[in-house]
């Protein structure tokens, strides 16, 4: 049996699995009550059975259920992958959680669940491919300037990779490519589909991401619809191979190699999760390799809950980079007529995990920037 401080080394990854299976008897909690209030008012309306609100919340109920087939498969694939092979380790770390005080599961675990839920839309089904493709060409387009002979000798770290869609991409144009992740949650999702236990043919899953959110939209169908997934298969490569593979932890403290270690670093919606950007700035810029490129493409929400301790404006960013030691590519107005078009400045409109059926758009004006370390 596995000791109980080596449990407690697993304690983030090991939790998240705990929280997982919960989705199934609490999807439920983001409604509240209100939800349930017209069938058990005592002035229900009938109305309500001639539109057919009672059929709803049985449609709700059936794909609660059909989403914990998808966690329940992503809590199997992280108990073998954090090589929890004994039922009793397991079972011990369960007795232990459960002399918490403060309960498991609250409203933001079950968040985090459905943003997993959504991330396997928006990255690894034919459904997602749109988004995609608006957020990943840029950066794409950047790397594929490099003759493919000479890719297989480069080094690629992709930080904040979430469920490692963009990572997978760059490796198959032959970079040698290191996804790094902290969130456990996106960790086990993506743990999900490299298992070959849990995930053996595309199209093998099946989810319904947008049901947990009723308004904006248009109709019953739509709102509580499937998607099937995954569109390809990934698998990380051995350590001495050259294709993807996979960091877990903090971006700032993990060990990625030796400084100067990448020619590239590719982050995507990611520096406005820092909690203080000179960090990551100052981290970026030590992995890169002299004249290292650092491709970027996000816009600036800066994190939430007062966590971020400078939340800098584009300007700001800008002038902050250039005291780190990198200068932009073709010049902050991306004016520059000596680059290549792909590689400039710009603002590129996009959305993130968005509901194409659903009556409201959230666009950011994300920047996107070629950089180069100095």
């Amino acid at each position: 049996m596995r000791s109980l401080l080596s449990i407690l080394n697993l304690m983030p990854d090991i939790l998240i699995a705990c929280l997982f299976p919960c989705y199934a008897f609490s999807g439920f909690s983001p409604f509240g009550s209100h939800i349930w209030w017209p069938i058990f008012h005592p002035n229900f309306h009938c109305g309500l059975f001639t539109i057919g609100y009672p059929k709803k919340l049985d449609r709700l109920t059936e794909i609660i259920e059909l989403n914990g087939k998808v966690t329940d498969g992503i809590v199997t694939a992280m108990k073998r992958s954090y090589t929890l092979d004994s039922s009793a380790s397991w079972d011990a770390w369960l007795a232990l959680s459960s002399t918490y005080k403060e309960p498991l599961i609250d409203s933001r675990c079950l968040s985090r669940i459905r943003e997993v839920l959504k991330h396997f839309v928006r990255d690894w089904s034919d459904a997602g491919l749109s988004e995609r493709t608006v957020i990943f060409e840029p950066i794409l387009s950047v790397l594929s300037m490099l003759s493919s002979s000479s890719r297989a000798h480069k080094r690629v770290l992709v930080p904040g990779s979430g469920l490692c869609r963009l990572a997978y991409d760059i490796s198959t144009l032959g970079y040698d490519t290191t996804a790094c992740e902290l969130s456990g949650y996106m960790n086990g999702a993506f743990r999900f589909l490299l298992d070959p236990e849990t995930t053996t043919t595309t199209s093998q899953h099946e989810v319904h991401p947008y049901g947990h959110w009723w308004s904006h939209s248009r109709n019953i169908v739509d709102l509580f619809r499937g998607v099937r997934f995954p569109d390809v298969i990934p698998r990380l490569a051995m350590d001495a191979e050259v294709g993807l593979h996979l960091k877990e932890g903090d971006f700032l403290t993990l060990e990625l190699g030796t400084p100067n270690s990448y020619d590239y670093v590719v982050t995507l919606f990611f520096i406005d999760t820092s909690v203080n950007i000179l960090s990551t700035l100052e981290r970026i810029h030590t992995l890169l390799k002299p004249g290292g490129i650092w491709i970027n493409l996000g816009p600036l929400l800066w994190c939430s809950d007062a966590q971020a301790r400078l939340e800098l404006s584009l300007e700001e960013v800008f002038e902050a980079m250039g005291a780190v030691g990198f200068v932009i590519v073709g010049g902050t107005d991306g004016n520059d007529d000596d680059e290549p078009d792909c590689m400039k400045r710009r603002s590129i409109s996009c959305e993130y995990t968005h509901d194409e059926q659903a009556m409201m758009r959230w666009i950011y004006e994300a920047e996107f920037w070629v950089a180069k370390k100095v």
